[in-house]
């Protein structure tokens, strides 16, 4: 097998096995289908956080940097969906906890760094769709969304740590330390707080 291969190998098993293990978990025998779609969603979207710097970062074989570029688009896209279906399905099952999260009054910790993720995944999602009216120049644009990106993957990674769910802690414990290092090494190669582009990520980036 290639390096390419494996490495693609490695990808796929890191986020498709903490949501097998998640599937065969006993809690979900007591969970209706809904809270179920809702919760994998979620487990979904953490597994697409791995992704998402290891694209923009340029570290995947094989995609140009133009098409590593429009795949992180897309695949920011499908998070934003996901976060979406997370949220309605848990707001459907259990509506006066998602009202307190959304609030930030919620006494689960982890309903607030999920909620502040989620916000700043609208966020970019906005500054996306808004970029070309907003005339952001490109080092603007690169802060930011770095900014951002950070929040969203510490919140996301502490809501799902804190969470005592259908999640093996193992597989999860891997998979959050694997989104965090990826986060740290591109934010590390991308060097956006430098004035101009210094390093081929940070190339990729804009």
């Amino acid at each position: 097998m290639t390096q390419a291969a494996l490495i693609w190998a490695a990808l796929a098993a890191a986020i498709c096995v903490p949501i097998a293990v998640a599937a065969a978990s006993p809690l979900l025998e007591w969970r209706g289908p809904i809270y179920i779609l809702g919760g994998f969603a979620g487990i979904i979207g953490l597994g697409v956080l791995l992704v998402q710097p290891l694209l923009i970062g340029g570290y995947l074989p094989g995609p140009s940097a133009y098409r590593s570029r429009r795949t992180h688009l897309w695949i920011g896209c499908l998070l934003v969906v996901a976060v979406v279906v997370h949220v309605v399905g848990l707001w459907i099952t259990s509506p006066p906890d998602m009202i307190d999260a959304l609030l930030l009054t919620s006494p689960t910790p982890f309903s607030v760094f999920g909620v502040i993720a989620m916000w700043a995944i609208f966020a970019i999602a906005f500054l996306v769709a808004l970029r070309r009216r907003l005339r952001l120049r490109p080092r603007t644009w690169r802060i930011a969304h770095t900014l951002l990106a950070v929040v969203i993957i510490v919140g996301s990674v502490v809501h799902a740590l804190l969470i005592e769910g259908a999640m093996e802690t193992v597989s999860k414990a891997a998979l959050c330390a694997l989104v965090l290092a990826a986060t740290i090494k591109v934010v590390a190669d991308l060097r956006v707080w430098r004035r101009g582009p210094t390093a081929r990520g940070e190339r990729v980036a804009q």
